[in-house]
């Protein structure tokens, strides 16, 4: 690879990480070439961006980024596989579905909109991470749960009124 494609390529990455709130990097060597490409297709329904890059020009491109990526270079280490999604905690949910069936890819560092996990026994912690609209629709139930308190208790306040008036005006 001249220097001109090494450039590109880092120039290539940089955006892809400038532009990415939610970075996954996963070491997926040892897989055959039938999990390999059944890692993709996952990838690929799960709308997640799997690429295998090299450390040197991954760490270059995460150098020159606007952004802190903490201790993450540092596990640029041996096979990287870069994923890159809109979901924090798809990459992650994929990553341990897949597990099931074999040991591979082991998680080595995830990026997820400023927060910086390094290595695979924060898995389980990214599993569990919801996402902007899972947060939202949390918000929103929470918002709209003491309004419905409010309105059945109106409601069943009525239906007691109206209860005693009409007993009432029977017994005369």
């Amino acid at each position: 690879m001249t220097r001109e494609e090494k450039s590109q390529v880092i120039e290539a990455l940089t955006t892809k990480l400038t532009e990415s709130n939610i970075i996954y990097l996963a070491d997926i060597s040892g897989l055959n070439a039938l999990d390999t490409s059944n890692l993709r297709r996952a990838c690929f329904k799960a709308n997640i961006k799997l690429a295998v890059v090299k450390n040197t020009l991954l760490s270059k491109a995460m150098a020159k980024s606007d952004k802190d990526f903490g201790d993450l270079p540092e596990s640029l280490k041996g096979n990287t596989s870069l994923m890159i999604s809109e979901t924090g905690n798809a990459p992650a949910k994929l990553i341990k579905e897949f597990r099931k069936k074999s040991k591979k890819p082991v998680l080595k560092g995830a990026y997820i909109e400023e927060a910086i996990y390094v290595g695979d026994d924060q898995l389980d912690a990214l599993v569990n991470i919801k996402s902007k609209e899972e947060l939202i629709g949390d918000i929103i139930t929470l918002l709209q749960s003491p309004a419905k308190n409010v309105i059945s208790a109106l409601q069943s306040g009525g239906n007691k009124l109206s209860g005693i008036l009409t007993t009432l005006s029977e017994k005369e």
